[in-house]
């Protein structure tokens, strides 16, 4: 998925009206202001009473659904490869929102804070912010990607110095399933 591609599928959702953020790989690069190595996927949040219109919009697209989680996240394929992995926020009135997670009494919480806005290319685009970002690392084993993506956001970001896994005891760490497993399995 390249810097042109993810501004492409920002474009197409925006004709839509449906707001998304850019998080995962991607997330940390707009944050930077650069990319800093090759990806397979583009990881999105997206307001779940827009799903339908994201679905449409990105079918319109040739984009086909390739993985179900539901309601933690699903993904959809290009037929040339690229992936979109997405993920379904409800908002609260104050701006905050929840996803759905394996535990359904521990959902992953957004601040309303975390929605900020990041570059591609020069480009504004919405995405998650650092402190969003660093959270979503924590608790599970870090892949070779994680260990790639985060010095180079902590140097752009002076924020949440991991530097080891930590597990939570008794319980699956918020980023395990959603964003831990998306980073490791489909998180290009």
């Amino acid at each position: 998925m390249t810097a042109e591609d993810v501004l492409s599928v920002l474009a197409l959702l925006r004709r839509a009206e449906v707001d998304v953020w850019i998080g995962g790989g991607w997330g940390t690069d707009v944050l930077i202001g650069e990319q800093t190595r090759q990806y397979r996927d583009l990881d999105l949040m997206h307001r779940q009473s827009q799903e339908a219109a994201v679905v449409a919009a990105l079918s319109d697209a040739s984009f086909e659904e390739s993985l179900s989680w539901r309601p933690i996240r699903f993904a959809v394929t290009a037929p040339d490869g690229r992936e979109i992995d997405l993920h379904s926020l409800v908002f609260a009135d104050d701006g905050a929102a929840i996803q759905a997670s394996p535990d359904a009494g521990c959902p992953f919480i957004y601040t309303s804070s975390c929605f900020v806005t990041g570059t591609i290319e020069g480009v504004p685009v919405p995405c998650l912010s650092a402190e969003q970002q660093v959270h979503f690392h924590q608790g599970y084993e870090f892949t070779d990607r994680d260990r790639h993506d985060m010095p180079q956001f902590r140097r752009a970001h002076a924020v949440g110095r991991r530097t080891a896994p930590r597990r939570r005891s008794g319980r699956r760490a918020r980023g395990t399933a959603a964003h831990g497993a998306s980073t490791a399995t489909a998180n290009g």
